[in-house]
């Protein structure tokens, strides 16, 4: 497989192309993440997905293969994004404690000539979690660069989730099987 181009500052989804042994450069996408009124929550990682992929894109003049993609979590049919801060961190934990909740990560793979987009969703359920609990996870691993405030792969996933319905390395933030699947296809 060529060489591809990561439209990301994610260390997971470095460390997870990585892992899989694909070859990438990385160019991160500066685009705002803006959603358009309308959209169904559904659409929303896509769409934010594909803003990525066209704003690397356009920089590129040599028709690379772009990789983009853009995670949220859903619960009750609202998006949880990345915490403002401590408080709202803890305040999404709080939400999400003994519930289920959908993460959703939309994936844009492009070049000058063509587009693959697709969003993976994986359920979660959390087991209750204290205020004990949520107060060491979010000060000490700091979650404010996540959807939702947590990661899976770090003490709260380990500790607090009951089971997941889905891919794993979804929840991670970028659906490498599926991801794989499609650029064998490109």
């Amino acid at each position: 497989m060529d060489r591809i181009i990561l439209a990301s500052a994610s260390p997971r989804r470095k460390q997870l192309l990585e892992w899989a042994e694909i070859l990438f450069d990385l160019i991160p996408s500066d685009s705002e993440e803006r959603i358009s009124p309308g959209l169904k929550i559904a659409e929303v990682p896509g769409f934010l997905a594909k803003q990525k992929a066209d704003m690397v894109q356009q920089k590129l003049s040599n028709g690379k293969i772009v990789l983009a993609a853009d995670t949220v979590v859903v619960l009750n049919d609202q998006i949880l994004g990345k915490p403002a801060d401590r408080t709202d961190a803890i305040r999404m934990l709080t939400l999400l404690s003994g519930q289920i909740h959908e993460v959703m990560t939309g994936v844009a793979i492009t070049n000058a000539k063509k587009e693959v987009l697709f969003t993976e969703t994986t359920r979660v359920r959390f087991h209750v979690l204290t205020p004990a609990q949520i107060e060491h996870y979010v000060d000490r691993y700091q979650p404010y660069d996540k959807a939702g405030a947590y990661a899976i792969q770090e003490w709260i996933g380990v500790t607090g989730i009951h089971s997941i319905d889905g891919d794993f390395y979804n929840v991670m933030g970028l659906p490498v099987s599926r991801v794989i699947q499609e650029l064998k296809r490109f």
